[in-house]
């Protein structure tokens, strides 16, 4: 992909980015994303077969970014409770950044069908390999922390994203539930 398509594909993940904010993922239509993004249809469709593959990219590319900032955050040599509270304020850092987008993957995405539903698990999986390994350090295994299971993991993100979506849809902001998430994760994940 050449610098100029690359930056046409941006354009249009920002277009659509910018409409789920405003509109919802459902009321947005590829005439919303194509004006937002000062672009045309024609190169819509040069770029993405429909709204939904659009849509892919766009979860695709920031849960990817959110990995990497979360795995980032966390030093592996601070005490276990540390880890776990970087990785966990890390996390909400980046719902709070976007809250319209993390809840639009988390209730817009599970509705979209088969294809969608591989992408889901594809995305979970990314984040349980993400959990599990930032819960292999040495100071988590010197202090008794086991290795997390891959349905402890499920059950962990499951319920940080059930959180973070009804805190949002009722209002509220990512950060509120800090506290809360970081106090569960820390009892799930600890020493036993």
């Amino acid at each position: 992909m050449t610098t100029v398509e690359a930056s046409f594909r941006q354009r249009l993940l920002d277009g659509l980015a910018a409409a789920i904010v405003e509109d919802g993922y459902r009321a947005t239509t590829v005439a919303d994303i194509v004006r937002r993004a000062r672009t045309s249809r024609r190169t819509f469709y040069e770029h993405f077969a429909s709204k939904q593959e659009c849509f892919a990219a766009l979860l695709t590319e920031s849960n990817a970014e959110m990995i990497r900032y979360i795995a980032a955050a966390v030093d592996p040599k601070a005490p276990w409770q540390t880890q776990i509270r970087q990785a966990i304020e890390a996390w909400i850092g980046c719902a709070e950044s976007t809250p319209a987008i993390m809840v639009s993957w988390i209730r817009d995405l599970p509705s979209l069908g088969a294809a969608a539903r591989q992408l889901q698990r594809q995305m979970m999986d990314a984040f349980i390999e993400m959990v599990q390994t930032l819960a292999s350090t040495d100071e988590l295994r010197a202090a008794g922390v086991r290795q997390v299971s891959r349905q402890e993991a499920i059950i962990l993100l499951g319920g940080l994203r059930e959180l973070i979506a009804t805190t949002v849809e009722d209002g509220g902001r990512p950060s509120d539930i800090s506290e809360v998430a970081v106090n569960s994760t820390l009892a799930l994940l600890g020493p036993r």
